[in-house]
């Protein structure tokens, strides 16, 4: 095993994430025109689990240039079939006009998309589109919805622009709107699969690369719309094997997140994040990478 237990791909690993927003929209919701993401009875914010991977890839996408293994399936941009017929054109297999490609073939390559696109050995995929299957993956990292601790009050700023898009509409002004949260500290959760990274290959740098790319997730992802956005924490339980010593929601409350003022929370500051180290069992290691 590797002397970092948070990086060892042999282990079972649960982890928990804290990141802020300030007078940003941290996740909008289309079916919402575009309003940041709230669960309408308790008006907490939400942030998808595929936001968050979308920020990891993007961040894997920088750190990992030029590396072979950390391409990226699920880029903006470039079809998934497109990357199916890479792995038959890197293995030399002739293509097919016939959807059901033979099992064998899919498995060579299913086996070589794990071993190319990070995010398909982390997070699985599902590569059965197009003339060129590479199968199913099952991925060993998964997140939850991030939820704020607090309830948000999502807001809608208007705002008008000089510049018209139309030479005829140039006596007019141009509206439009930012939808954003005064502030929010939301947490996630997120959970790693021994038995399943040993299927995709997941090694101990993936780990490190998982945990890098999170903590710079927000740094280079700015937009005006986002407002600030930043990691607060970043907590890591290892288990002692690939199967696990406790079950993850018992360690997930070890960690609690309280705010410390009367009216709004306006600042990580406001609120209290405590870690019961006295309750953590035996067979599990906390790793603080952040926080």
């Amino acid at each position: 095993m590797t002397e970092a237990p948070h990086l060892d791909p042999a282990r079972k690993h649960d982890f928990v994430f804290l990141f802020d927003v300030k007078d940003g929209n941290p996740n909008g919701d289309p079916d919402a025109g575009g309003m940041p993401r709230t669960d309408p009875e308790t008006m907490q914010g939400l942030v998808t689990d595929v936001a968050i991977k979308r920020k990891i890839r993007n961040m894997v996408t920088l750190l990992g240039e030029g590396k072979p293994g950390y391409d990226i399936y699920v880029e903006a941009g470039v079809s998934l079939n497109s990357q199916h017929e890479r792995a038959y054109t890197a293995l030399g297999i002739a293509k097919t006009k016939d959807k059901n490609t033979d099992t064998a073939v899919q498995s060579q390559a299913r086996d070589w998309m794990c071993q190319t696109f990070f995010d398909v050995r982390a997070f699985g995929a599902v590569m059965t589109t197009g003339k060129q299957h590479a199968g199913r993956v099952q991925g060993p990292v998964q997140f939850t919805f991030s939820r704020s601790i607090d309830s948000v009050v999502p807001q809608e700023h208007g705002i008008t622009r000089v510049t018209r898009t139309k030479e005829e509409d140039t006596k007019e002004t141009e509206m439009g709107g930012k939808h954003a949260v005064p502030y929010g500290l939301y947490r996630g959760f997120g959970h790693f699969s021994a038995p399943l990274a040993r299927r995709t290959g997941v090694t101990s740098n993936d780990l490190a690369m998982l945990w890098r790319a999170m903590e710079l997730m927000f740094e280079h992802d700015r937009a005006s719309t986002r407002g600030e956005m930043a990691l607060r924490g970043l907590y890591v339980f290892s288990h002692h094997d690939a199967f696990g010593s406790a079950p993850a929601h018992a360690l997930f409350d070890l960690i609690s997140v309280d705010p410390q003022v009367d009216g709004p929370a306006r600042a990580f500051q406001d609120y209290s994040v405590k870690i019961n180290d006295g309750g953590i069992p035996d067979g599990v290691t906390l790793t603080r990478i952040v926080g």
